[in-house]
């Protein structure tokens, strides 16, 4: 495995089947090709108003949700990013090395500063480079990214760059890893992504199998074909089908659409089953973890260590290409 890939999500709430679907899968079947680390990113979650109390909470639910989807920490690293502390000494070091333009430029800070109307904080449109020395503090290779990211590590490569041409050759580039598959949209508006912030828009993957079927049977779909394409509402519904159905049973719906058979009724029951069939070993799982909330602590300490142990050696090299001679004990 002479590639490492770096992934990163935050505990800003429950995941949902559009994280699975996009990035998650994609993450455990990433673990047996690569060296992979994969972080929890609390640091990035202040970026935004939240409850302090309720943080430790939700980083111990993600970590278990994570590990019940899949994520072995015998094959990766998983680790919560403030236990690595380095991140934000790399972080800063960085930031006197970027532009304040480059940060403004960025789509998703434009968007999120916008909605919060005058009320931004530096940590918002810091956030990029604090990305940057997450993948870099490791030197991951790859990075799995869907295309809302590609910006960002477009940044991050920028900024490495730089570091490399001030400094000498200390990082590789990070190289995006596209996830493969189409996005799911949200449930009850497919024309936007689906997001845990909308309430309607969403099902988590570890939801009680009662309120899928609801949100399935109450899911948006439309008329049929428009313009000799599928209609928004129906082509998620088929995207999450794909995501959780045997091919089959996919062909088959498939097959009824194109000849103009397919009752919604039909496709909505048998693609919440398989949501709920799923869904239901994870939710078991997740519940089982957090039922022994000491064992996942000490699961995750264990991948703080390994990952704290690598970042000392990268800072170590950075303090001393960057004229910093005092050693850190």
């Amino acid at each position: 495995m002479d590639k490492k890939v770096f992934s990163g999500i935050q505990p800003t709430g429950e995941v949902h089947v559009g994280n699975y679907v996009g990035a998650i899968r994609n993450w455990i079947k990433l673990q047996d090709e690569y060296e992979s680390m994969y972080c929890v990113v609390d640091y990035h979650s202040i970026t935004i108003p939240y409850e302090a109390a309720e943080l430790p909470d939700r980083v111990l639910e993600l970590g278990a949700t994570l590990m019940a989807c899949g994520l072995d920490p015998e094959k990766a690293i998983l680790f919560v990013q403030s236990s690595v502390p380095e991140h934000t000494e790399l972080t800063w070091f960085l930031t006197s090395i970027t532009s304040i333009g480059a940060l403004e430029r960025m789509t998703q800070f434009k968007d999120k500063s916008a909605r919060q109307r005058g009320n931004t904080f530096a940590g918002l449109m810091n956030y990029p480079v604090l990305q940057t020395a997450d993948i870099i503090i490791y030197k991951a290779n790859l990075v799995p990214v869907g295309e809302d990211q590609v910006q960002h590590l477009e940044l991050a490569r920028e900024i490495t760059r730089r570091f490399n041409a001030m400094f000498g050759d200390v990082f590789p580039e990070p190289q995006p890893l596209l996830t493969s598959g189409a996005r799911v949209m949200a449930l009850n508006d497919p024309t936007a992504k689906m997001s845990k912030s909308v309430e309607g828009s969403y099902i988590t993957i570890t939801e009680e199998p009662e309120s899928i079927r609801k949100k399935i049977r109450r899911a948006v779909t439309d008329p049929g074909p428009q313009g000799g394409d599928m209609g928004p509402g129906v082509k998620n519904l088929f995207i999450l089908l794909e995501g959780f159905a045997e091919p089959d049973v996919v062909a088959q719906f498939k097959e009824d659409y194109s000849n103009q058979k397919l009752r919604y009724a039909d496709l909505k029951n048998t693609l919440a089953e398989a949501i709920v069939s799923y869904t239901t070993p994870i939710r078991e799982k997740r519940n089982e973890l957090l039922s022994r909330p000491e064992e996942l602590k000490e699961i995750l300490a264990a991948g703080g260590d390994k990952a704290r142990a690598q970042a000392k050696e990268t800072m170590k090299e950075v303090r001393e290409r960057m004229g910093f001679f005092m050693p850190v004990r």
